[in-house]
């Protein structure tokens, strides 16, 4: 049962690599990044400069699947109610209603997070976490699946608000799309030329296959060694000089989640020590806090926390079901 579990998450994510792929030139990791937090249910940050496909990559994903979405382009004057929703009082029936906000939705893009103030910021921490939204006393339960994917531009420092360190903490994974290579570049401008890209995208898989492979994904074995593998990463980051606030418990539950993703996209029911090398960069480093910052440190983080994975010795790969959970 399991293996066969394996295999439709497996099978659902080339699916999805290969609907995206119509639309994006390239960009292979990034994508494979963007299923493994899909599949295990975490938010993902896109931080790069303008024109890399940053809202193109959120977009396609989100048209992939059958699932409901929305897209809110954060501003300076955006409100809270204007993403949770408001009570209104409805004439004709004499009684208030609640209208939802574009948070109810399944695949919400937060486009540009960094230009709301902090209070229109703070109002997505409960939906990030809890997958439910509280107005004026009552609480609405978030269908499922729910995703946050943010947007950032890391260059544009000019009317923004920079995400504090519990908004960074709800997001599983951040990522860079980076500039595309020279072939990737000219078959984007071949397809410029021809009519531009696939307008249109099919939905390949439905909203009932996602909630169920964020639930099967669960059953990937992790071997007690790559358990503690993680901790001593994690602690090693909270004893480093230069680092004021290390990888906290919750950073170390993305990143169990996040390699148990990864294994079952690529048709594993257990995970290797190569995925939490993997993975540890793009889920861990936003997560640190460092006792210097600024503009100029933003990627010391990463820098700091690929140091520290080097000198921590790696698992053999013995991969006996004796001492691994499910």
């Amino acid at each position: 049962m399991v293996e066969a579990e394996i295999k439709a998450i497996a099978k659902m994510a080339q699916e999805l690599r290969t609907s995206i792929a119509k639309y994006m030139i390239g960009k292979e990791e990034s994508v494979d990044l963007l299923l493994t937090a899909l599949i295990a249910s975490g938010h993902i940050l896109l931080e790069d400069v303008p024109g890399t496909g940053k809202t193109m990559l959120a977009k396609t994903v989100a048209a992939s699947m059958e699932c409901s979405f929305r897209r809110i382009q954060f501003t300076p004057d955006l409100l809270p109610s204007d993403l949770t929703g408001i009570h209104f009082y409805n004439q004709k029936e004499g009684q208030f209603e609640f209208r939802p906000g574009p948070l109810f939705a399944n695949i919400v893009l937060a486009d540009e997070i960094n230009r709301a103030t902090p209070r229109t910021q703070s109002s997505l921490l409960e939906c990030m976490e809890e997958r439910q939204i509280s107005v004026d006393g009552q609480t609405h339960l978030l269908s499922k699946p729910f995703i946050v994917i943010a947007t950032q531009n890391p260059v544009d420092n000019q009317g923004t608000f920079p995400l504090p360190e519990a908004q960074m903490d709800r997001f599983m994974l951040k990522m860079n799309l980076g500039y595309p290579s020279q072939a990737e570049g000219i078959e984007i401008l071949k397809r410029t030329m021809e009519g531009g890209f696939q307008s249109s995208i099919t939905p390949v898989i439905t909203q009932e296959d996602m909630i169920s492979a964020q639930q099967s994904f669960k059953s990937v074995q992790v071997q007690e060694d790559l358990l503690q593998y993680m901790i001593a990463i994690a602690e090693a980051t909270r004893r480093h000089p230069d680092i004021a606030l290390g990888v906290s418990p919750r950073g170390t539950q993305a990143l169990l989640r996040a390699t148990q993703a990864r294994a079952a996209i690529r048709n594993r029911d257990y995970v290797l020590p190569d995925d939490i090398k993997a993975l540890a960069l793009p889920v861990l480093s936003h997560r640190l806090v460092l006792h210097q910052r600024s503009r100029q440190q933003e990627g010391k983080a990463a820098t700091l926390l690929q140091s520290i994975i080097e000198q921590i010795p790696v698992p053999s790969e013995n991969m006996s079901s004796d001492s691994s959970i499910g």
